[in-house]
């Protein structure tokens, strides 16, 4: 009977899979009619509201054959509930179709395990900043920095928490753009993230050197191109 249950929720989940990526791929080639256009530039309208720019990495994407592994997978995660590989796997795997809340509910499973895992810690802040509950991506976050201060790509997603959440903290996003760049001062994605945070401060002459900086460092900078379209606003 539990076998039963387990092969049905399995179907579902590939269903889900099946129709995640079908709307994906029909989504992808849209986007691409729209960015081969001329009129298309690669980076977000000026006239729309300033994006950040965010250096979380990319889920993998699911390979063919995933019955046997899904199964085998949440079988596994119910008989091995302190198995750290078994519950970070189903993390993944519903991660891999945006349900992010199981897929939390099974890395916190795996953080509880050991919680000495980075990567895993990363996921958690990710995820959580996927959903735009910044004020728990922010906790998450910490905890990384805590075990690699030095890592560019989270200590800047901490930095837009503190930008996008509903009371933003334009000035302790500074902070953690500025200590950031400490770490890898030609860091594109960061430097423009702190010319966002000045302008939404008013602040177009630190947005300007900001430019002239990235300008330097990548004269084909589309982020530069984005941050021109700002200030001639």
């Amino acid at each position: 009977m539990q076998k039963n249950i387990l092969y049905g929720v399995c179907g579902l989940i590939i269903g889900l899979l099946v129709g995640f990526f079908f709307a994906n791929s029909v989504n992808k080639s849209a986007t691409a009619q729209i960015d081969s256009s001329p009129n298309s530039p690669n980076v977000p309208s000026a006239l729309q509201q300033i994006p950040n720019i965010t250096v979380k990495e990319q889920p993998v994407q699911p390979k063919g054959g995933m019955l046997p592994q899904i199964a085998e997978t949440l079988e596994l995660a119910e008989k091995e509930p302190n198995n750290f590989e078994v519950q970070n796997k189903a993390g993944d795997m519903y991660a891999k179709i945006e349900r992010f809340d199981k897929a939390l509910e099974y890395w916190e499973k795996a953080n509880k395990i050991n919680a000495d895992d980075y990567q895993i810690i990363v996921k958690i802040g990710n995820t959580y900043f996927d959903i735009k509950e910044f004020e728990k991506a922010e906790k998450w976050y910490l905890q990384a920095l805590e075990k690699k201060s030095d890592d560019v790509n989270v200590r800047t997603d901490l930095g837009i928490t503190f930008v996008e959440r509903a009371n933003p903290d334009l000035d302790r996003a500074i902070k953690e753009f500025q200590n950031s760049l400490k770490s890898d001062p030609k860091h594109e994605p960061t430097l423009y993230n702190l010319a966002v945070a000045f302008y939404k401060k008013n602040n177009t002459e630190e947005v300007q050197k900001i430019l002239t900086q990235i300008e330097s460092i990548n004269p084909q900078s589309t982020l530069a191109a984005r941050l021109r379209e700002v200030i001639m606003r």
